[in-house]
């Protein structure tokens, strides 16, 4: 889920701890996260391993379904979002800019750059921009400076495990993926690996799916990825997968994943042949999460 919501990153630091990202010592207790990974046969010393990309990074790990083994199996770079999807902000960002992108955005961290984003400085918390500057809190000059809490950095070839349990030690739960020429390549946070193990978490922030589609206006529908294709067909009156295709897909998301031969981004517009269009509301580079369809003929939204 990339960048996410406040609340759901909190499980791997007890209670009374400080906030995450400001302590760097390894705690007595290994914590649920060390003993996750240690059940697997793992060291604990693994945290303190250099990895470097080479050929055995070259291809991408196959996404299968959660479980303990992704720990392993996973790297870092299969779970991350693209650099182009990272939402940041520069050091010299206001308070009220600041206010802004965590509104319309809904993250609680942000990730701060000097110039560009191959200049990361530090992370801004949600929590202290609100405790610090809200609530009548606050006065004098606003300084982004201050606020910044330390960021991972870590390469794409990184076995998720590895980098779960340093998240865990070292209290920091977002960290950069940093390519072999020492530039920005990607992001990755708690919650994503965590899903790796246990699969997709929503809180109360996330959107409600009421049923797995809703009519927007005749002839197009939002419609979840994992609606299964033999119930959505006989509703819109059409059908999107020819007999070779049902045998292969079960979901409307499985099916534009089939049709294209890989993750569509989210905002991208397939035209299958037969004059539908799937519109990428909601997805990861994992998967796809919501599709808006609209039959041949409807005029997009303005």
């Amino acid at each position: 889920m990339g960048q996410v919501a406040d609340g759901s990153n909190s499980a791997a630091v007890p209670a009374s701890d400080p906030e995450a990202g400001e302590s760097s010592s390894e705690p007595q207790s290994r914590g649920l996260f060390g003993r996750i990974f240690g059940a697997l046969g793992g060291n604990s010393d693994d945290t303190d391993t250099i990895y470097h990309d080479g050929a055995a990074n070259s291809a991408a790990t196959p996404v299968g379904p959660p479980g303990l083994g992704n720990l392993r199996k996973m790297r870092v770079g299969d779970v991350a979002i693209p650099k182009a999807e990272i939402v940041a902000v520069p050091i010299t960002t206001t308070r009220d800019e600041l206010v802004e992108v965590f509104r319309e955005q809904g993250y609680s961290r942000l990730p701060v750059f000097k110039e560009t984003l191959d200049s990361p400085m530090g992370l801004v918390h949600l929590k202290d921009l609100a405790l610090g500057w809200g609530f009548g809190a606050g006065s004098g000059r606003f300084s982004l400076r201050k606020l910044l809490r330390p960021l991972l950095y870590v390469p794409p070839s990184m076995p998720i495990g590895v980098l779960l349990q340093k998240m865990q030690v070292q209290r920091i739960h977002m960290a950069l993926v940093i390519d072999e020429y020492g530039g920005v390549d990607g992001l990755v946070t708690l919650e994503d690996l965590i899903e790796q193990v246990i699969g997709e978490i929503e809180d109360e922030h996330d959107e409600a799916e009421d049923g797995l589609w809703k009519l927007e206006k005749p002839g197009q529908w939002i419609v979840q990825a994992r609606a299964p294709l033999d119930e959505f067909e006989p509703e819109i009156g059409m059908q999107l997968a020819d007999p070779e295709e049902h045998g292969d897909v079960d979901t409307l998301g499985g099916l534009v994943v089939t049709q294209i031969g890989r993750v569509p981004a989210r905002g991208e517009v397939i035209v299958a042949e037969s004059g539908v269009e799937f519109e990428v509301v909601d997805a990861d580079p994992r998967r796809v999460k919501r599709l808006r369809v609209r039959l041949p003929g409807v005029a997009p939204a303005e």
